[in-house]
């Protein structure tokens, strides 16, 4: 919902931004450029910051696909970043795999010789 909410105060500006400069002043360029920078700002803002804080936090909405022909295991929160551990059958190893804001800077650590179902 946290989501929704935020998309639609991004949403507002840039239509503010258009209705007021566009439409009211008449200054369509400057119009469009305000608009493509706040919806730049908005969604560099949301994609670099907002997931992640937003999904832990407030009830927010994210989506992880488990890699091909691995099988999930578990999952869990290290500060805001959020840490995956999947099941590798073909090759006997597990991935730990962190999903960090923006998808920068992210972690991995393989065990080998892992096979956690098997107990």
């Amino acid at each position: 919902m946290i989501t929704y909410l935020y998309w639609a105060a991004v949403v507002l500006l840039v239509a503010l931004a258009i209705l007021g400069l566009g439409l009211h002043l008449g200054h369509w360029k400057a119009a469009i450029g305000i608009a493509a920078v706040l919806l730049a700002i908005g969604g560099g803002a949301y994609w670099f910051h907002f997931q992640q804080v937003f999904v832990k936090r407030w009830g927010g909405v994210m989506t992880i696909r488990v890699p091909e022909g691995q099988r999930h295991i578990t999952a869990t929160w290290k500060g805001d970043n959020l840490w995956i551990e999947n099941y590798d059958p073909a090759t006997n190893t597990c991935h730990f795999n962190e999903y960090a804001r923006g998808n920068l800077l992210e972690g991995q650590v393989t065990i080998k010789d892992c096979n956690p179902l098997s107990r």
